[in-house]
């Protein structure tokens, strides 16, 4: 007890205002990574190799050479993964050290209200019923947990509240933003003509086009799902977790997205968003 309070008598003796100082700039740079990450698939991979750490720690904790061996081995090889899978958060980094924008404190904010949920279903319901009658194809992300924001910024940005008025006038053929996809985010429409990847799932029926494949390629790359109107036959389809929902009527419809958008309650803490589901 006596070494103990010697110890840290020595330490508060040795503080130094700069040292201070330096604590508070580490911290500082820490929250600015994570504000950069955090509309990102890159919380998800951060995640991950958090998971590794803890894993890889608590085998050498309990003397497991194999599994130790093997965990040693994925982090090896993960050294020099990093710069590849982290090469968009990178990048985006880089470019906002350069512009300035690093120690902007401007923040997004995810996640909607419980509350404004039934509001946004409702009005995806009666546009994607009126782009159905007539045969108007539509492409409608709704993000979840996973940041879509690297697909945000190949499209149009639009910001305004999620209105079926807004989604129908969108899609209309031959005009400036029909091509592509839209992209909401709680209860906005944060962009239009946005570019998405392409599922490459060999099992895809062969009558699918391209709006088709995009949706579930992003269902496939992350956790959001995809709403999908067919030109062809005015189908409704949605898409989630690389699995597509086809004819969907109306109510259906609506069954189908409130059980995949409305969050189940939970009081577990998250690093990345405050609390989960909030």
């Amino acid at each position: 007890m006596a070494d103990l309070q010697t110890t840290f008598t020595n330490m508060v003796s040795s503080f130094r205002l700069l040292d201070a100082l330096d604590i508070i700039i580490v911290a500082f740079v820490l929250y600015r990574m994570i504000m950069m990450i955090r509309g990102t698939r890159a919380v998800q991979l951060l995640k991950g190799v958090v998971m590794i750490l803890l894993a890889t720690g608590l085998a050498h904790t309990l003397q497991l050479g194999a599994l130790s061996w093997l965990l040693d081995k994925i982090l090896t090889i993960g050294l020099f993964a990093i710069p590849v899978v982290f090469q968009p958060e990178l990048r985006r980094g880089l470019e906002q050290l350069g512009r300035g924008k690093f120690f902007s404190s401007r923040g997004t904010t995810l996640f909607q209200e419980e509350e404004d949920i039934p509001k946004t279903i409702n009005e995806l319901t009666k546009a994607t019923s009126v782009l159905a009658k007539n045969k108007i194809g539509a492409l409608i992300i709704l993000e979840r947990e996973t940041g879509l924001s690297d697909h945000i910024e190949t499209g149009i940005p639009i910001g305004a509240v999620v209105s079926s008025e807004l989604l129908i006038n969108t899609f209309i053929p031959n005009t400036p933003l029909h091509d592509g996809a839209v992209i909401i985010r709680g209860q906005h429409m944060i962009a239009a003509s946005c570019f998405l990847p392409l599922s490459d799932n060999a099992l895809i029926s062969k009558e699918l086009g391209t709006r088709h494949r995009a949706g579930i390629g992003i269902s496939e790359q992350s956790d959001a799902v995809a709403v999908i109107v067919s030109e062809e036959t005015g189908q409704i389809s949605l898409a989630a977790d690389g699995k597509l929902t086809r004819n969907l009527d109306e109510q259906s419809f609506r069954e189908f997205l409130t059980n995949l958008l409305v969050p189940v309650k939970t009081d577990r803490f998250t690093l990345f968003k405050g609390k989960a589901g909030s």
